[in-house]
């Protein structure tokens, strides 16, 4: 064991983050730290740091470990160079070097009797040096520096010129050299692109440390980490496996959890109704039953009823019209800024019913091609155009469609005012705005709250043709999990720019790989894509195959540019599935209310024969009564609970 915490507690005024938060992690482990924003997922690391104070508990660092932290914002104030600055980490073995050169100057000019003990010193030293990899320093650096996406041209680039994401970036690959014990990373994948993230994953793997990561980049956390520690309404909990397993593992625990309280409240109704109906007798040997069973009663333990996940709030998005099959048509674009040539010659249809990922590094023009589609930016060649009765909703990073005098709340209501608030207190909960926080003022939120407001805005909007620039960025994972599936029940057509692999792989039918000027074409999810990119000789005979753009041309049929007749197929057979599954709902449904008209009309037939003096003197009769009034209340009980869940 490397790291332990035992015990942490930590609140703020009444707001309770951590509540006696224990957890350890051993050598070389990787694990995440998750949990929804706001959970307390970096104040928990800044108690580990020592940086901030728990209340009570304890930090257990093992004896002569070191550990490094990379926060998610960094204001790295230096004159020095990209290259200098992570140069600095090796000082140690620069200072050997120096020592060594030193060493040698003095050998030259060495008397025999001076020369014995400068060799030995020399020969020690040459020794620690082969040992700090002293020969390979300077390509570890350049490694780490081209790995986290920079070019040889960045490396002379000076600290104070950077962007927060460049020295954050700096920060990164100074931590990854300098090789603590433990490393907490705190959004280790912000900032970098998609080619830098798979390098960190296969960085860390190979770590020799132990790595602990916050994250909400669950592709990554389903690549690196064995371990998650998740922190839900200040508890710790913690699963073995990775982002998939815990997913899978606390859906399974939530459902026995949401299982025994169904269980304990059906019988809590049902020793209610028993209870009410011994007192209704009125005599005093079912008044002492009763009475008994009041005691039995409280003394249960209850069980607290789970948050399960089909209780979130859902997007429920719809297009005001249909568009026609041909969506968005591009021909031959092409895009340069002085300096900087972007994209040429790019050509792609996208059809009604696509959700398409635009994907590559950074700086390939990903965002300025939905510039121009979206008509904000001229070409400097070819032509965009829409299909028949085409609303484009546009989503973008610059958030130019807010009013900054409005608050959260005024800005969807006077876009929507045919919204209840709690419609709209509803969507902005999704993306995690909630109580006061809804009247906060445009111009007083961050960047990232300014976008999730937009976002919010776009999922009223009912176009039918959604332009997405980095929809997921700033969400925590509930929210994104919000999104996919609003998004994936959507029947209008997606086309998006992101670096978030797991949304692209549950979102995306197809892949648009903007690369080297031009565009590749991949049908599937992003598993998909890396599965035809590590073999793309594979045809379309195999199911798929690879379509550069400057082949490809609108009109052209091919095994990425139109769905297949297998997919169309398979389309099909999928929702006659659907229309069955939901014939035989519909008539589960009226079959249980028709017995449940049935067993309420037997029971106010036996509560009327229960007042007749006849029957209250035979006790037999009575008897008899009272045990189908019972047994048809347990069914009602039984009846009512199916019938709940299935009109849920």
């Amino acid at each position: 064991m490397i790291l332990a915490c035992q015990n942490i507690n930590k609140s703020f005024g009444e707001n309770i983050i951590l509540k006696d938060a224990s957890f350890h992690i051993e050598e070389r482990e990787k694990a995440a730290l998750i949990g929804n924003n706001g959970a307390g997922k970096t104040t928990l690391l800044r108690i580990i740091i020592r940086e901030l104070p728990a209340d009570s508990g304890e930090i257990v660092l093992a004896k002569d470990k070191t550990i490094g932290y990379l926060a998610q914002y960094q204001d790295i104030s230096t004159e020095q160079t990209i290259y200098e600055e992570l140069l600095s980490t090796k000082q140690h073995i620069l200072d050997l070097e120096s020592q060594i050169r030193s060493l040698e100057e003095q050998m030259s000019h060495a008397s025999q009797e001076e020369l014995e003990p400068l060799m030995k010193l020399y020969s020690s030293l040459n020794h620690s040096f082969e040992t700090e990899n002293g020969y390979a320093y300077k390509s570890e650096v350049i490694g780490v520096l081209k790995g986290l996406g920079f070019t040889e041209e960045d490396f002379s680039k000076k600290i104070s010129t950077l962007s927060g994401g460049q020295k954050t970036r700096v920060a990164l690959g100074k931590l990854l050299l300098n090789q603590p014990d433990i490393l907490l990373l705190d959004e280790p994948t912000n900032h970098l692109d998609m080619d830098s993230i798979r390098w960190l994953e296969t960085y860390l793997l190979n770590y020799p440390g132990a790595v602990f990561i916050v994250s909400h980049d669950r592709y990554f956390l389903d690549k690196v980490v064995t371990k998650i520690v998740e922190i839900d309404q200040a508890d710790v909990h913690t699963y073995l496996g990775n982002y998939s397993d815990y997913s899978e593992k606390k859906a399974r625990i939530r459902d026995a959890q949401y299982k025994a309280y169904l269980n304990q409240q059906q019988e809590i109704r049902h020793q209610k109704a028993v209870i009410a109906k011994l007192k209704s007798f009125n005599r005093e040997k079912s008044v002492r039953r009763a009475q008994s069973r009041e005691k039995m009663l409280e003394k249960i333990q209850l069980i607290d009823k789970p948050n399960m996940e089909e209780e979130r709030i859902r997007i429920q998005l719809e297009p005001r019209i249909t568009s026609g099959n041909d969506v968005l048509t591009v021909e031959d674009l092409a895009k340069s800024f002085p300096g900087q040539p972007l994209f040429s010659q790019i050509s792609f249809q996208i059809k009604r019913g696509e959700r398409v990922a635009l994907i590559g590094n950074n700086g390939t023009g990903k965002t300025t091609m939905l510039k121009i589609i979206n008509g904000l930016l001229e070409p400097d060649a070819g032509s965009v155009t829409l299909g028949s009765k085409v609303q484009i909703g546009y989503y973008d990073q610059e958030h130019h469609v807010l009013h900054p005098e409005k608050t959260i709340f005024q800005e969807i209501s006077d876009s929507y005012p045919t919204l209840t608030e709690t419609q709209i207190r509803n969507m902005l909960a999704a993306f995690l705005f909630t109580g006061e926080d809804v009247f906060k003022l445009i111009s007083s939120l961050s960047g990232g709250e300014r976008g999730r407001v937009s976002l919010a805005k776009l999922m009223l909007s009912e176009a039918n043709f959604l332009i997405l620039d980095e929809p997921t960025n700033h969400l925590d994972i509930a929210s994104k999990e919000i999104l996919e599936e609003a998004l994936n029940s959507y029947t209008g057509t997606v086309f998006y720019v992101s670096h978030d692999r797991y949304f692209i792989n549950q979102m995306a039918t197809r892949i648009l790989d903007l690369t080297g000027g031009g565009l590749n074409s991949y049908t599937g999810n992003y598993d998909d894509y890396l599965e035809k990119k590590e073999h793309p000789s594979i045809d379309s005979s195999g199911g798929f195959k690879t379509v550069p753009a400057q082949d490809f041309r609108p009109g052209e049929t091919g095994a990425d540019s139109l769905p297949t007749k297998a997919a169309g197929k398979d389309d099909y057979l999928r929702q006659k599935e659907k229309q069955a599954k939901e014939r035989k709902r519909q008539n589960q449904i009226k079959r249980i209310e028709n017995r449940i008209e049935e067993i309420e009309n037997r029971i106010n037939e036996l509560d009327e024969l229960l007042v007749r003096e006849e029957i209250a003197t035979d006790v037999k009769k009575l008897m008899e009564i009272n045990q189908e009034h019972e047994t048809l209340n347990e069914e009602l009980l039984a009846l009512m609970e199916e019938w709940e869940s299935l009109v849920d």
